[in-house]
C-alpha cells in the first residue's frame, strides 16, 4: 500500500456491529460455542488496498518504511479517529451501555444457547462496550465514577464469561487500569480502584479463570500474562495484599503452573518471579508453601539445573527466581524439615559438586537451611552424605560470582562461613568430631584461612569504626548499620569459629596452637577475638516473632542450647578460653 493511500484515508462510516470486525472477538470470540466454526481472520491493515485521490507520494510501499515512520503514520490514523475526551457524563454513558449489553448478551445465551449464531451480534458489541473503557486509563482521576457506577461489579462478571475472549478482554482492560505508572498519577483515585477490586475478591476471580486458559493459545497465553501482571500492580501498590491474595489460591495456582510439563516460557518465568514476590516478606505464605508440598516442588523444577545450564538470560532468572524463593520459604523454620524430606541437602550436594550455574544458588540454599536450631538436622545430613569434602574446598575458594545475576565472590564467602559456623553449632558426637578434623588436614591450611579472614574482616570493620569516630551526628542504629555492611557479622561468626576450635583442646590441641602462633605472628590478641564474640552473643536470645506467626522452635540445639541458652552458652565459652 502506498503511503500517500495512507495518509489521504479517511475512516467510512459504518455500522457499530461492522466496526468491531478488526476485534479478535470476530476471530475466533464464540468458539467455545458448541458447533460453531470460527470466522476466517480479516487482513491487517497492512494488507487492505484503499483508494485515494492523493499523488504527492507515489510507488512507495510501507513495508519499505522504517519502524519509527511506520508508527509516526499509524499515529496520525488513530488521531484521526479519537473520540472527544472522556467526562464524568460520557463515562457514566459507557457504563449504562456496559450494563445493557450484558444484560442483552445473557438473554440472547440464554434464549438461543444451542444457537451460537443468535447471539454472536450480541457478543461483538459486548465486546466492543468493553474496549471503549480503555480509555480510562488515561484518565484516572475518573476513577471514583468507574467504582460508584458499579463498573467494577460489572466487569468482575465478565471474568467468568462463557466466552475466554471476553474475559480475556477484560483482563487486559483491568491490567491497563492498574498499571503502576497510571496508580502512582493519582494516589487517591488508586486506592477507590484497588479497593473496589479487593472487594470484589479479584485475585480468586482470575484463579478460577487462568485454570481455564491454555498458556500453548498466544491469545490465551496473553490473557495469563496479564492476569499475573494485574496481581503484581495491585500488591506493589499494596503489600499488604500479598497476604489475601495467596488465600484466595493464588500460590496454588502459580505452582500448578510451575508443574506444567512443557518447554520454558514467559508465563513460566513470570510465575516464579510473582511467588518470589508473595513470599518475600509474609511468613503466612511461607507457611502456607509448606503446607501445599511447595518445598518439593520447588526441589523437582530445580533438580533439572544439578547437571544443565540455563540455555537464555530469562531462563537463568527464571532459575534463581525458583532458588530466591526456596531461601524466602526456608525463613519459615518448619519448612527445614520440609527441606529436609525432600532431599534438599542431597540435591544442593550435588548442586555445588557439579560446577554448573546453578552452584551459587546452591550454596546459599544450604546456607538458610542450616542457619540456627532448627537446621539441626540439615547440618548433620550434609556430613552423613560426605558434604564436608564438597563445602571445605569452597572455603578454601569460594566460587566466582555470577555477573548475570550480580552475584560477587564476597558473597559465596559469607555464604560459606556461615554453613561451617552453622555446622560446627549443630552437629554432635562423631559429626562434630569430623567437621573439627577438617581444620587439621594438610598442615592445619584451614586454620590459616580462617585466620586471614579474620584479619581481613576485622581490618574492613576497623576502618568502619574510625570512619564512625570521625561522624558525630550519626546515630546509634545508623553506626551499628554501617558495621553490618562493612562486614561485621561475618567478622563475629569467623571469631565464633575460631573459638570454638581453639577451644577443643581436650582432642586437638594443636589448632589452639596454631591460632595463637598466628596472632602473635600478626602482633595481635585474642582479646579482640572474645570481645566480637562477646557481641554476637549479646545479640541472640531475641524473641523469634516476625509478622504475628510464632515459630515453633527445639529448645535443644548440638550443643543442649536453644537461642536463649546459646548466648549463655558462647558467653560461657568466651570466658574459658
Amino acid at each position: 500500500m502506498n503511503v500517500d493511500e495512507l495518509l489521504s484515508y479517511q475512516k467510512p462510516a459504518v455500522s457499530s456491529a461492522n466496526a468491531s470486525g478488526n476485534k479478535r472477538t470476530t476471530d475466533s470470540a464464540f468458539s467455545i460455542a458448541a458447533g460453531y466454526p470460527k470466522r476466517a481472520k480479516r487482513p491487517i491493515l497492512d494488507d487492505v488496498p484503499m483508494t485515494s485521490n492523493s499523488a504527492s507520494i507515489n510507488n512507495t510501499n510501507i513495508a519499505l518504511l522504517s519502524h519509527d515512520e511506520r508508527d509516526k503514520l499509524l499515529q496520525m490514523l488513530e488521531q484521526e479517529s479519537a473520540t472527544e475526551e472522556l467526562d464524568e457524563t460520557s463515562l457514566k454513558r459507557m457504563l449504562s451501555q456496559l450494563e445493557k449489553r450484558i444484560s442483552k448478551n445473557q438473554e440472547m445465551r440464554i434464549k438461543y444457547p444451542d444457537q451460537p449464531e443468535k447471539f454472536m451480534d450480541s457478543e461483538i458489541e459486548l465486546n466492543d462496550a468493553v474496549q471503549e473503557l480503555h480509555v480510562i486509563a488515561t484518565q484516572s482521576e475518573l476513577y471514583h465514577v468507574l467504582v460508584n457506577m458499579n463498573g467494577i461489579s460489572l466487569l468482575m462478571s465478565l471474568l467468568t464469561h462463557e466466552n475466554t475472549d471476553i474475559s480475556i478482554a477484560v483482563i487486559s482492560l483491568i491490567q491497563e487500569l492498574t498499571d503502576v505508572d497510571t496508580l502512582t498519577e493519582s494516589e487517591e483515585q488508586a486506592a477507590f480502584l484497588i479497593d473496589a477490586l479487593a472487594e470484589q475478591q479479584i485475585v480468586s476471580l482470575l484463579v478460577q479463570n487462568m485454570d481455564r486458559l491454555d498458556e500453548n493459545v498466544k491469545e490465551e497465553a496473553d490473557g495469563i500474562h496479564n492476569s499475573l501482571a494485574i496481581v503484581e500492580n495491585m500488591t506493589e501498590f499494596r503489600p499488604s495484599l500479598c497476604i489475601d491474595a495467596c488465600k484466595q489460591g493464588l500460590l496454588s495456582c502459580l505452582l500448578k503452573r510451575l508443574q506444567i510439563k512443557s518447554p520454558f516460557s514467559s508465563i513460566r518465568l513470570y510465575c516464579s518471579e510473582l511467588m518470589s514476590i508473595l513470599l518475600q516478606n509474609h511468613d503466612e505464605n511461607r507457611q502456607m508453601l509448606g503446607e501445599l508440598e511447595g518445598i518439593d516442588i520447588l526441589l523437582q523444577q530445580l533438580a533439572y539445573y544439578k547437571r544443565h545450564d540455563p540455555q537464555t538470560s530469562e531462563e537463568f532468572e527464571y532459575m534463581e527466581n525458583l532458588f530466591s524463593c526456596l531461601c524466602s520459604s526456608l525463613m519459615f523454620a518448619p519448612n527445614r524439615q520440609r527441606f529436609l524430606k525432600g532431599e534438599g541437602p542431597h540435591l544442593m550436594n550435588i548442586m555445588l559438586k557439579e560446577r554448573k550455574a546453578s552452584r551459587n544458588g546452591a550454596l546459599k540454599t544450604l546456607d538458610f537451611a542450616m542457619t540456627g536450631v532448627e537446621g539441626k538436622d540439615n547440618c548433620q545430613k550434609i556430613v552423613d552424605i560426605l558434604g564436608l569434602r564438597t563445602i571445605f574446598p569452597l572455603f578454601m575458594k569460594p566460587p566466582k560470582g555470577n555477573k548475570r545475576s550480580g552475584e560477587m565472590r564476597a558473597e559465596n564467602e559469607e555464604h560459606v562461613i556461615s554453613c561451617i559456623a552453622s555446622l560446627i553449632r549443630n552437629c554432635s558426637g562423631a559429626n562434630r568430631q569430623r567437621v573439627f578434623n577438617k581444620f587439621t588436614e594438610n598442615d592445619h591450611e584451614k586454620v590459616d584461612r580462617i585466620m586471614e579472614l579474620h584479619f581481613q574482616y576485622y581490618e574492613r570493620v576497623q576502618a568502619a569504626n574510625n570512619h564512625i569516630g570521625d561522624d558525630d551526628e550519626e546515630d546509634e542504629d545508623e553506626a551499628y548499620l554501617r558495621r553490618l555492611d562493612a562486614g561485621l557479622f561475618t567478622l563475629q561468626l569467623i571469631d565464633y569459629i575460631i573459638i570454638e576450635i581453639a577451644s577443643s583442646t581436650a582432642n586437638i590441641p594443636s589448632i589452639r596452637q596454631r591460632v595463637i602462633q598466628i596472632l602473635n605472628l600478626r602482633n595481635s590478641s585474642i582479646d579482640s577475638i572474645k570481645a566480637l564474640v562477646r557481641e554476637h552473643a549479646n545479640n541472640l536470645g531475641n524473641s523469634k516473632k516476625s509478622n504475628g506467626v510464632n515459630y515453633p522452635t527445639n529448645d535443644e540445639t548440638s550443643n543442649g542450647h536453644g537461642e536463649d541458652s546459646h548466648k549463655q552458652y558462647l558467653l560461657d565459652l568466651v570466658d574459658k578460653f
